[in-house]
């Protein structure tokens, strides 16, 4: 068994695993950990537990401290240096008439590297653009092209429920969606309602899919001839979440039953395929 502890960088950002070696910690603390990035601040969201090795993905780096007060305030200073630096991109991007729209700006915790998100419809020659902002700044310079979900989580916004959007308020990461997910909870097809402030489907289709595609092997699917109280007949259409099936009958007339008022032939799934 391993000891780990679970940090996130950013809010509803992913949580990465940290070996605590020796150093008490608890939820909310925050540490000095290394990362593929270089030297970052993070926050403990999962407090020490034990997991087994083949639960983690190694080599498992340390943290390296709690943070102190001198580290917290470097970290705000950070901030402040990331407003500035946005900026200072900002014109230069204008500067050199580059197709790119500016996201966010990181600075790693020992300023050992900057790094600029944005996003753009195809490649970008930024070239000259990375050679002046190294010399502004003094470190190395990394820009980075995200997708317009990844905007969408590192802006935030207001989804079409009125509440903040999933991607910025709880989901560490993306999971994918499709349109067959709107079919199945027969949804509306219409983009402009499925579609959430980013374009894509809205990430909300996955959270009920399971209980759909469970729900709907309960169902006889369209079409076929089932037994109802008032004769033989053929489904022209289910309601999931009130059990209804609406059915035509004998000489055109439709009618809906209870899911439990009317037999059929459950087939085997793998008989279909």
């Amino acid at each position: 068994m391993v000891t780990i502890v679970g940090v996130r960088f950013k809010s509803a950002g992913k949580i990465y695993y940290f070996d605590p070696v020796d150093i008490e910690l608890n939820v909310g603390d925050k540490v000095i950990v290394e990362t593929a990035r270089g030297m970052e601040m993070g926050e403990i969201v999962v407090g020490p537990k034990e997991v087994t090795e083949d639960q983690i993905i190694q080599p498992l780096k340390q943290v390296i401290r709690k943070a102190t007060a001198e580290d917290k305030l470097f970290d705000v200073t950070n901030k402040e240096a990331e407003a500035e630096a946005f900026s200072l991109c900002l014109e230069k991007i204008k500067e050199h008439q580059l197709p790119m729209k500016l996201i966010d700006v990181d600075y790693t915790f020992d300023n050992n590297k900057i790094i600029f998100y944005f996003t753009a419809d195809g490649r970008v020659d930024f070239r000259e653009l990375v050679k002046d902002l190294a010399a502004i700044f003094k470190t190395r310079i990394e820009l980075r092209q995200i997708g317009v979900r990844d905007e969408a989580k590192m802006v935030g916004g207001l989804g079409s429920c009125g509440r903040v959007l999933c991607c910025n308020s709880f989901l560490g990461d993306f999971e994918p969606v499709s349109i067959k997910m709107a079919k199945e909870q027969n949804l509306s097809l219409n983009p402009t309602k499925i579609s959430g402030i980013c374009g894509r489907l809205m990430c909300c289709l996955k959270y009920e899919n399971d209980v759909y595609e469970e729900a709907k092997g309960k169902f006889p699917k369209c079409g076929q001839c089932v037994s109802t109280p008032a004769g033989k007949g053929k489904v022209i259409d289910t309601n999931i979440l009130k059990e209804i099936v609406t059915i035509e009958l004998p000489e055109s007339v439709i009618d809906s039953f209870k899911l439990d008022d009317i037999e059929f032939e459950r087939k085997n799934k793998d008989t279909e395929n």
